[in-house]
C-alpha cells in the first residue's frame, strides 16, 4: 500500500487554528503531524539535504569511478 505525504506551509489562526483542504474523500482517515517552522538560518541546507539524490545516480560517473 502506498501513502501520500503532503506538506503544507500555513499560518496558525486566532485561538490555534488551522484550516487546510487535503485531496483526499470524505470519511477518509489521516495522521496530523503539526510541527512548529524554524526561523533559523540553515533551513536551505535542510531541504537540500531532504532533496532527490537523483544527482548521484550518473551512469558516465560511475564509469569512471569504477575503472579508476
Amino acid at each position: 500500500m502506498s501513502q501520500k505525504a503532503l506538506k503544507y506551509d500555513i499560518k496558525v489562526m486566532e485561538k490555534g487554528r488551522v484550516e487546510l483542504q487535503v485531496p483526499f474523500s470524505p470519511g477518509s482517515h489521516v495522521t496530523v503531524f503539526v510541527v512548529e517552522q524554524s526561523k533559523d538560518i540553515f533551513n536551505d541546507l535542510l531541504d537540500a539535504s531532504q532533496s532527490n539524490l537523483d544527482f548521484w545516480d550518473n551512469p558516465f560517473d560511475d564509469e569512471d569511478w569504477n575503472n579508476a
